[in-house]
């Protein structure tokens, strides 16, 4: 049964921590092996499937740790058709990976789950095709039907939330959030942007979310921003401004290197956690709406621990630091 589908928690003044760059912790720290960065394939064999509940335990224990929330996100990213085709998935077997991934956090937050520490799940929807580059853009009502029977799928599921990660045109965005909204489904859109902090289109930010809140009557429960440096968007966050408030997380980059830079690299570039911790610091103090902290590609727990504890310093002078993998 869902548990927070009707009252999102993480829409109070509370802190929520997610996790962090999924695919890039299991490719460049554990070296796994994840074609397409499909984290959702690992799911298929047992030991795929420890690798990630491993992953999400270190949250689960990191967030009971310092006694705030936390977002599960699903594994799910590359999970929708195009994506499963090009692995070898029939359209019923990508909907058991879907089922899959979820029942895999519903088993976690039953284990970790405390009453100061609520833990949301979320399934991940992610772009139709590259991450970075808006190729072969669809209408919106073209992406509302594509991405229909994922979301569809966590719903079934009893997911609490759908979340559209590292959305870089508007059209996918809207269409996701009326296709959740059909579904009966909170959603959240997350966008990433360019080094200028306008999408890859071109788009300001503040113009694509007044785009989708004016197409969809304001339908998204919050935005986000993913897979961007601090400093590339700090510049473009002005207190004061409405559509500020619609922005209530963060998973950035622990690298200040653009997306072409980052797609030509073969090294990964984890940046400085504790330097990254000390920007989403001043950014929660201009802008304390901004309540869901996460990282995206490069970092891990060691770059989400370092936000945890910039952004809860009182917290922290009455806590030892935890020992993470004591008790996962």
């Amino acid at each position: 049964m869902t548990q927070y589908r009707a009252n999102l928690p993480q829409l109070s003044n509370d802190l929520f921590l997610t996790d962090g760059g999924l695919e890039t912790t299991l490719i460049f720290r554990e070296g796994i092996d994840l074609p397409d960065f499909a984290a959702f394939d690992l799911l298929k064999h047992s030991a795929g499937y420890q690798a990630l509940a491993h992953y999400f335990r270190t949250y689960a224990t990191m967030a009971r740790n310092y006694q705030v929330g936390l977002v599960l996100e699903s594994a799910t990213w590359r999970a929708n058709p195009d994506w499963g085709t090009r692995l070898g998935y029939s359209s019923v077997e990508l909907t058991e990976m879907n089922r899959r991934a979820i029942a895999l956090l519903h088993n976690i937050r039953q284990e970790y789950e405390t009453e100061n520490c609520p833990m949301v799940i979320s399934g991940c929807v992610g772009p139709r095709g590259d991450g970075y580059i808006p190729t072969d853009a669809m209408t919106a009502t073209e992406a509302a039907d594509y991405h229909r029977a994922q979301i569809e799928t966590f719903h079934d599921a009893d997911a609490d939330l759908v979340t559209a990660i590292t959305m870089n045109y508007v059209e996918e965005a809207i269409g996701i959030t009326q296709a959740a909204r059909s579904a009966g489904m909170p959603v959240a859109i997350s966008f990433t942007v360019e080094t200028d902090g306008n999408l890859p289109t071109g788009q300001s930010l503040k113009d694509a979310i007044a785009q989708v809140d004016s197409t969809t009557n304001n339908a998204p429960a919050y935005y986000m921003i993913n897979c961007a440096h601090p400093t590339h968007f700090t510049h473009i966050l002005t207190a004061g401004e409405a559509w500020i408030d619609r922005i209530r997380g963060l998973r950035a980059n622990a690298s200040t290197k653009s997306h072409a830079e980052l797609n030509e690299s073969e090294t990964l570039d984890d940046g400085n956690p504790t330097e990254l911790g000390n920007q989403y610091r001043e950014l929660r103090s201009q802008f304390p709406q901004i309540t869901i902290l996460g990282g995206c590609c490069g970092t891990d727990d060691r770059h989400v621990e370092a936000i945890c504890k910039a952004c809860l310093p009182v917290l922290w002078t009455h806590l030892s630091s935890p020992t993470l993998t004591s008790s996962i």
